[in-house]
């Protein structure tokens, strides 16, 4: 589909959408009787149950539970891809990666791309961002404002951006932080998280490496949890957190072995909490099935226009009003190259995810950084002296199987592979339908050649570059 379509035809914004209305009133912030303010805020590898709010018992993060206490906690939310740039433009397109032009990393989104950021400027929203830029250069003419980078979190700017915009106008925030990504190190936090404190999922092995790796990752989620904290503080002292969706999610799984860049819950799902006070019920649970696709005509609906042509995600807003509502029955998502050569597909139900791999030849390698770990090389030696448990070995297994597939339900996390079953028959034929109905629909491809590996799938370090 040529995305260069003509604007008019889809972005016709005529005041304030059916659902804000509903609410009424509106304070200094967003304009009373008007559209609605965004504030989205992106952790960069953050896994789905890693905050207290979705059970965890050790990571501290009370701004994040805040959140959820007073708005809507998704508990099915998954994003189109485990990588930071691709699931990003994913994101900001309403499409697919492999439809974006950006579906392997750090490739830059197409000028030619339709950004929902765009669209909310086009109509009088004030459009800023603030953090970790990735993205690529075109898309920069979207926003208003960008303060790049900030550091170590990423979220130093986050505030700053709240204070620099003009009052008189609704706004659409872009917070993006560089926590939880790697590298990590010791006393990120004053008072860090123990290795005791670790929750160690059983596709990783619970050892001393483990623990202290994660125990670190932790301390820098409860690190943007802060800063979190901080934008909701100064929404409340800008008289703006009436009139204002905030929305919190990461970009991708943690960057651990079989979680970010793979297409299982540990990759794809995400945090997804929604508030909107007075409008979305607080303390609520919302079980349907809801996409990171779905975010720019969610938005673009809340903010009173026409939902784009080239958006292939569908809005949630009803969902929002009523946490019942089911909008979707499968979702779906790819992992493309990043770091090492790869194509994986997958499309999940409530109860079962498919999975295809296009080269099954090759390990399943987390990303370099991820490599380079002390949990994944304590792995590799573990693998090499033969003591690394059946279920933990999926990352050194070659060939790996061409179809997956898993009761999540009975299997949350995806160990046991029932393709080869014969009972489950009937489901791997409806499973491997939607897969392909969504294929065609989308016009998603095999890559020819290729992209190469640009690094050494068992220490991390990069590879001399020879074109391909």
């Amino acid at each position: 589909m040529n995305v260069r379509t003509n604007r008019r035809d889809f972005l016709k914004f005529a005041g304030a959408a059916a659902f804000w209305a509903m609410g009424g009133g509106g304070s200094a912030g967003g304009a009373v009787g008007r559209r609605p303010n965004f504030v989205i805020m992106i952790a960069d590898d953050m896994a789905w149950d890693d905050a207290g709010a979705y059970g965890h018992p050790h990571i501290r993060t009370p701004n994040i539970d805040r959140l959820a206490k007073e708005g809507v906690r998704f508990t099915n939310a998954f994003l189109t891809c485990a990588s930071c740039s691709p699931s990003r433009c994913s994101i900001m397109t309403g499409r697919y990666p492999h439809s974006t032009g950006a579906k392997e990393l750090h490739q830059p989104l197409p000028a030619d791309q339709v950004v929902f950021a765009g669209l909310l400027k086009e109509a009088g929203y004030y459009t800023a961002a603030a953090g970790k830029w990735h993205l690529g250069s075109h898309a920069r003419v979207h926003f208003d404002n960008i303060l790049d980078g900030g550091g170590p979190s990423g979220c130093e700017n986050w505030v700053k951006a709240l204070r620099q915009r003009p009052k008189d106008r609704p706004f659409f925030m872009w917070l993006a932080a560089v926590d939880p990504h790697r590298d990590y190190s010791p006393n990120t936090i004053p008072e860090p998280h123990r290795p005791e404190d670790a929750v160690v999922p059983p596709f990783l092995p619970d050892n001393a490496a483990t623990r202290k790796d994660l125990a670190m990752y932790y301390d820098e989620i409860t690190r943007m949890d802060g800063f979190i904290g901080e934008v909701l503080d100064e929404l409340d002292a800008q008289d703006a957190a009436e009139d204002t969706l905030v929305m919190f999610l990461s970009d991708n799984g943690r960057p651990f072995p079989r979680c970010k860049t793979t297409v299982y819950d540990s990759g794809v799902k995400t945090p997804f909490i929604v508030r909107l006070p007075g409008r979305v019920q607080a303390g609520s649970t919302c079980e349907g099935l809801v996409s990171s696709v779905d975010i720019a005509p969610t938005l673009i609906e809340l903010g009173g226009g026409e939902i784009s042509k080239t958006f292939q995600g569908r809005s949630f807003a009803r969902m929002l009003k009523d946490t019942s509502t089911r909008t979707r029955q499968y979702v779906f998502a790819e992992h493309n190259w990043h770091d090492y050569q790869a194509h994986s597909r997958g499309v999940r139900s409530n109860e079962w995810l498919y999975i295809r791999n296009a080269y099954p030849h090759l390990n399943a390698s987390p990303p370099a950084d991820a490599v380079r770990s002390i949990t994944y090389q304590e792995m590799i030696r573990l693998e090499r002296e033969g003591k690394l448990a059946e279920h933990q070995r999926q990352c050194f297994v070659t060939p790996r199987p061409k179809e997956e597939l898993y009761d999540i339900k009975a299997d949350p996390y995806s160990l046991r592979n029932l393709a080869q079953d014969a009972r489950h028959a009937g489901v791997l034929r409806k499973m491997r339908a939607a897969l392909e109905e969504w294929i065609e629909e989308t016009d998603d491809r095999v890559p020819e050649p290729p992209t190469r590996d640009r690094f050494d799938r068992w220490t991390g370090r990069a590879l001399p570059r020879t074109g391909g």
